[in-house]
């Protein structure tokens, strides 16, 4: 799948190190991990719901192995008319159970360069970068990206009483809810953990600690990045003291074709639901009725 994955353009400029092994997904990843063990670099690009297909191949040729293989999951999340059989609704929960594996979400196209010049990096276990389809948000690009240091995530905005940390394309939702929610008086945190795997620890708990509410978000099924970040929390001993935490996640069903808002409305991850769960987590269930 070249133009799906735009490997095409790469394949104009390097035909020699491009390979398409068409919907062979469980081949390529046993190739690419072949590769990898003769001292290339490998990108494999497959989309995320294709990659299940070859998960036998990344668990024990690659994850075992301790092998550098780099995918790139094209497709995370919902993907508006593709429709079910093509939403990357599980990558987070299937590659984050396995030992070893990094597993970072691009918040945007900047981000997205930036994971790639990480993965190019990392030379001594497997890595995934995950991205939605669709358009960017119209950040300026450099020229390159510039690695980022290994389950580090980010603050954008500093607040108080509501902590909101997302991984992925939500963050832009995320910085609308915080606005509305400010408007109701209500001190909102922003951060973009980048990382689902490894657990930027020392961020969760920064947040747990000073805020009343901690909302994840991510646009996956349950068992991915908010699940590891309740089970952190629930071992380290910091839910036993108050704090309310909501995981938004994609919902236990698959969601028909429609425009990606849309689709997101539906499954309750955009800037209103956000907003809703706070208020709910706060007890203030009238105002969020009213708003």
């Amino acid at each position: 799948m070249p133009s799906g994955t735009s490997l095409d353009k790469f394949a104009e400029r390097f035909p020699e190190r491009t390979f398409d092994v068409g919907i062979a997904e469980q081949h390529g990843v046993t190739f690419a991990a072949g590769m990898a063990c003769e001292g290339f670099k490998p990108f494999a690009a497959i989309y995320s719901t294709f990659l299940q297909r070859g998960y036998d191949q990344v668990v024990h040729d690659v994850a075992i192995q301790k092998l550098p293989v780099r995918f790139a999951i094209d497709r995370a999340g919902l993907v508006g008319a593709d429709g079910a059989t093509h939403a990357g609704s599980f990558d987070l929960a299937y590659l984050g159970c396995l030992p070893g594996f990094v597993v970072m979400a691009a918040a945007d196209e900047l981000e997205l360069m930036h994971m790639v010049a990480t993965a190019a990096r990392i030379d001594d276990r497997p890595s995934a970068f995950r991205y939605p389809r669709g358009e960017g948000v119209g950040i300026e690009l450099p020229a390159r990206g510039t690695p980022l240091e290994i389950g580090k995530g980010r603050i954008l905005r500093e607040g108080t009483k509501i902590a909101i940390l997302s991984l992925g394309a939500r963050l832009a939702e995320c910085l609308v809810a915080a606005e509305d929610l400010a408007a109701k008086g209500l001190s909102t945190t922003v951060a973009d953990a980048r990382f689902a795997k490894p657990l930027d620890t020392g961020l969760i708990e920064r947040l747990a600690r000073e805020h009343e509410v901690l909302i994840t978000i991510e646009e996956g099924a349950v068992g991915g990045f908010g699940s590891h970040v309740l089970q952190h929390l629930a071992t380290a001993g910091m839910l036993d003291h108050g704090l309310k935490v909501r995981p938004m996640v994609l919902p236990d069903r698959f969601i028909d074709h429609a425009s990606p808002a849309k689709q997101y409305a539906e499954a309750g991850l955009d800037a209103p639901h956000i907003v809703a769960t706070a208020l709910q987590a706060l007890g203030r269930q009238a105002e969020r009725a009213r708003g």
